[in-house]
């Protein structure tokens, strides 16, 4: 189930008859107040999320869906009208996971959609052993992470990131590597995705973000030195 917040009914109407006719399953809602009242029943696989809306905007209710330990790792992409930088890595910031802008394609939108999607499903066929890097665990068969033995909450792309780097320790990325690897399409352009959630991964796991390293002119990796 695909859950869409979107104030334009236009916009909502037309990709919601584009989505069910793609073969998901979708719903959308008007306000922020109709959204939550749906999630309290059921959470849905994904949300579309529109970030000028009436009540809150979308940051807004990113934000809650962030912090409730329900939705945390919810799939999120945003629709914006706004192009600039700072929109898109604030958005990123508060933790979506991928964003398009408007007007955009449905192809596009579908696409970003499925390439999302199939991050939700490889914790079943992942090995339950637990991989240890300094004070840093993840477990993959319970898709938990923890940062000096405590549980630490990241959002799905956070945590395919962080699993990527655990896996190839001592492997140094590019940028264009990891955009492709973890966001499973072209985003040409967009390193700066990658500098975001980055950013909030080693904010997220405190002294362990440490074991991140920068690799100049390169990208990033989790260095051999760090055990």
């Amino acid at each position: 189930m695909i859950y869409m917040l979107e104030d334009d009914g236009g916009i909502r109407d037309f990709v919601l008859y584009a989505l069910n006719n793609s073969g998901f399953e979708a719903m959308g809602f008007e306000l922020p107040s109709e959204l939550f009242a749906a999630m309290s029943e059921n959470i849905p696989d994904l949300l579309l999320l529109d970030v000028m809306l009436p009540e809150e905007d979308g940051i807004s209710v990113l934000k809650k869906l962030r912090s409730a330990p329900d939705t945390a790792r919810m799939p999120i992409i945003l629709l914006t009208a706004k192009g600039t930088e700072f929109d898109k890595v604030l958005g990123l910031d508060s933790g979506a996971d991928d964003y398009i802008s408007k007007p955009f394609g449905t192809m596009e939108l579908i696409s970003r959609i499925k390439a999302l999607l199939r991050r939700t499903a490889p914790a079943a066929a992942q090995s339950a052993d637990t991989i240890t890097i300094g004070g840093l665990a993840i477990n993959q068969d319970m898709h938990q992470v923890y940062a000096q033995g405590k549980n630490i909450t990241l959002t799905l792309k956070e945590y395919d990131l962080l699993l990527l780097l655990m896996k190839n320790k001592g492997r140094a990325f590019t940028r264009d590597e990891l955009l492709n690897r973890i966001w499973g399409y072209e985003f040409s352009g967009e390193s700066r995705t990658v500098d975001v959630h980055i950013r909030t991964l080693r904010s997220k796991l405190g002294e362990c973000g440490e074991l991140i390293e920068t690799i100049r002119g390169v990208g990033y990796r989790i260095g051999e030195k760090n055990d």
